[in-house]
């Protein structure tokens, strides 16, 4: 068994271990990309492991992470999804980014984001910076979630 493999065991060992004795029924796939492994859950009760707005999906993840990374401290992040609400999640946002910037360059008003985690800040920059005309910038503050304010170049 490679080290991948071994790691998708142990995410997958972990989900069992939290999943199953809460009683949840589910299957798991592993989708391999650059940045690591994704497990993908698939189960009826989906919305209970999303919870409100992915929290409960992040929680999930995080406690994936921290577990496995016990065990292998070189280990690449582990992505956990349920039902594809992640993709879901940052197309949504991705179109928001995008209306906002078209805002801003009609009307040379600045606006904000809502505040967001590093990973989706890192999407909308990203998916901004292919826009002609428009900056991005993250306030400079301690907290986790920050708001990016989207501006005309220049302003």
């Amino acid at each position: 068994m490679d080290t991948e493999e071994r790691l998708e065991a142990a995410a997958r060992k972990v989900l069992d271990e939290m999943l199953v004795p809460l009683g949840y029924e589910f299957e798991v796939t592993v989708n391999r990309n650059e940045e690591g492994p994704e497990l993908m859950i698939s189960t009826a009760d989906a919305k209970y492991l999303i919870g409100e707005n992915g929290d409960r999906l992040d929680d999930l993840q995080y406690l994936v992470n921290r577990l496995v990374q016990a065990e292998w401290p070189d280990a690449p992040r582990v992505r956990v999804d349920c039902e594809h609400y992640r993709a879901q999640a940052e197309a949504r946002l991705l179109r928001r980014a995008r209306s906002r910037a078209e805002h801003v360059l009609r009307t040379g008003r600045s606006l904000q984001m809502e505040p967001l985690n590093a990973y989706q800040r890192r999407l909308v920059h990203n998916e901004l910076a292919k826009m002609e005309g428009i900056a991005t910038a993250s306030e400079e503050t301690d907290s986790r979630f920050k708001r990016i304010t989207i501006s005309r170049k220049g302003e």
